[in-house]
């Protein structure tokens, strides 16, 4: 196993042709995909791997220089593919990592027939002339808290994220990844995130886009995903499902796996 593998903890399974990289959001790590991945691994090749700033990373590899920006982790991305030797892939990023694989398609498209986008946000900040959902004074107050007491800020901020009832196994599971992260690593990295800014590299995404949304989602308002629709390079095409919450792969499974299924297998038809 290669360097780059080992620090990601990469595991790749199923046997088919085509190659599926899933790739997680932050205060999770790749074990947020357990309900979606069985249904892969007959027909595909699925690669796992954890961001660098995981709970299940080592903190010693967590650069913050490098992870000040999303093209740190964009990066990875690349270095990722180029290790396991991956000629093209379908890669479907959950809330940051869907911004990261588009970045990572900017500079090397040739590695990505598709991104399967879901929970995805450019900016999480309003503007003028964009809802992000987020005002200054929102994410001083998110920081804040996670500074003065990091495992209250977890039980506080899960269930907020996850949606639904405070006692689900998913706001459980959420709870769990996020704690295990270190918590100047997560706050960090909640930084590097919140105080993004993609909206002008969209336009320079032309690999084809499929951007999945819950109707209800704390952390990206459901204008964001048009948003994305109308301001990316390529093709791109939008489902609002039913669900709650930024995380609907973990708490809405039996909503969530048959829609991404389908927009895994089939194609946008132009």
């Amino acid at each position: 196993m290669g360097v780059v593998e080992q620090a990601h903890n990469v595991k790749i399974l199923g046997t088919g042709d085509r190659i599926i990289v899933l790739a997680h959001g932050f205060g999770t790590d790749q074990s947020v995909w357990k309900h979606l991945v069985p249904h892969l691994v007959e027909d595909y090749k699925v690669v796992l791997y954890d961001n660098m700033g995981a709970g299940t990373t080592n903190p010693e590899y967590f650069d913050f220089d490098r992870y000040a920006t999303l093209e740190g982790f964009a990066y990875d991305v690349i270095g990722i593919l180029e290790e396991l030797q991956i000629s093209s892939c379908v890669y479907v990023g959950h809330s940051v990592s869907a911004m990261i694989g588009a970045v990572a398609s900017i500079t090397r498209p040739d590695l990505f027939s598709k991104i399967v986008m879901i929970s995805a946000s450019p900016r999480y900040l309003n503007t003028v002339d964009y809802f992000g959902g987020f005002e200054e004074e929102d994410l001083n107050q998110l920081f804040e808290a996670m500074q003065s007491n990091f495992k209250a800020w977890c039980s506080g901020f899960a269930p907020l994220a996850v949606g639904g009832d405070m006692e689900s196994v998913a706001v459980q599971e959420f709870s769990r990844t996020l704690f295990n992260m270190r918590p100047d690593i997560a706050l960090s990295v909640a930084q590097t995130i919140f105080r993004s800014d993609m909206r002008q590299l969209l336009s320079h995404v032309v690999v084809p886009c499929h951007i999945i949304q819950s109707m209800k989602d704390l952390a990206v308002p459901v204008v964001v995903a048009e948003y994305l629709h109308q301001n990316l390079g390529g093709e791109s095409i939008v489902e609002v499902m039913s669900t709650d919450g930024h995380l609907p792969q973990l708490s809405s499974p039996d909503v969530v796996i048959p829609v991404l299924l389908r927009h895994i297998r089939y194609d946008i038809a132009v």
